[in-house]
């Protein structure tokens, strides 16, 4: 039975990654064969957003795409199994696929497969009803999404976008979501200094908050009131074996913890980096993103005073 109420409606980007693992320190490019080992998950922002927030005991549907074929079912019984309630349409190219060259540090090279995402358009019938129903918008930014955001803004939700990887400010196909969230995040990697990038986007649409993900360097946090503030890489004793899902994880913690807990600012950036650095934990799943329970005791031992 559907509940008569969301916490978030996740949507997007949901897909099955394949993770191949070097054994050695790079590919040998003077050889035809390489020996790796390779592995499949559901997974994709879509797939990582929704299963952390079914993690964290949110009640999270998913509005997304895939495919009549293996892939597919594989992403339907993952991330169904988790209680994420899905409304999965059929993309008749099949479903979305990410292919990860994994180093030994945890860094990875992706090579995306987006499927039908350019074409498909679908109806407002399909999607309206769970705007209605949600606290939260969670969109992600393949292009038939930006549709849901005038929705969404109409009927008051708070949005959030993700822009993944940024490379030019200037891009047209980011515009949208840019203007249409209240919550920005984006992945640092190919800006030497995203300070700048953050502020830009303050000064545009409705936005009043945005992170940017730096890796083993932490995170930023931009705000009109407090400008851009720098966040260390919070300290865990286990190793960083795949960092996949870990800027997805970032902005499950955030938002939970700032949205739909009212929680302050610095400590949902705290939550959001812990369950960060426990997703680069996981080497290639999806499965035991971080739970309530161990969220709140590794905050309570980097933060007793809950700061």
């Amino acid at each position: 039975m559907q509940s008569a109420e969301l916490d978030v409606l996740v949507v997007g980007a949901a897909g099955v990654d394949t993770n191949v693992y070097l054994l050695g320190d790079d590919v040998d490019w003077s050889v035809e064969a390489n020996f790796t080992e390779n592995l499949d998950c559901a997974g994709q922002a879509g797939g990582y957003t929704s299963r952390g927030y079914a993690a964290l005991g949110r009640r999270v549907a998913l509005f997304a795409y895939v495919g009549r074929d293996a892939l597919g079912d594989l992403f339907c019984t993952e991330v169904g199994g988790d209680g994420v309630e899905c409304h999965l349409l059929e993309d008749p190219r099949g479903t979305n696929r990410s292919v990860n060259l994994m180093y030994r540090d945890g860094r990875r090279k992706n090579f995306y497969d987006a499927k039908s995402a350019l074409e498909l358009r679908p109806p407002p019938e399909t999607w309206l009803p769970l705007l209605q129903r949600t606290r939260l918008v969670h969109c992600h930014i393949q292009d038939w999404c930006r549709a849901v955001l005038p929705p969404a803004r109409d009927l008051g939700r708070t949005v959030a976008c993700d822009l993944q990887d940024v490379v030019s400010p200037d891009d047209p196909y980011r515009e949208d979501f840019v203007r249409g969230a209240d919550v920005l995040f984006f992945s640092g990697v190919n800006q030497p200094d995203p300070a700048p990038l953050m502020q830009r986007y303050l000064s545009q649409g409705r936005v009043r908050a945005v992170i940017a993900g730096l890796g083993r360097h932490g995170c930023l946090l931009a705000t009109r009131e407090g400008g851009v503030e720098h966040f260390p890489a919070v300290p865990d004793e286990r190793p960083v074996v795949d960092t996949n899902g870990a800027g997805d994880s970032l902005a499950v913690g955030f938002l939970s913890s700032y949205v739909l807990d009212g929680r302050s600012l610095r400590e949902s950036v705290l939550r959001g980096q812990i369950a960060a650095r426990h997703a680069c934990t996981l080497r290639g799943t999806s499965r035991g993103l971080i739970d309530t329970a161990e969220l709140d005791r590794r905050q309570a031992r980097l933060a007793p005073d809950g700061a």
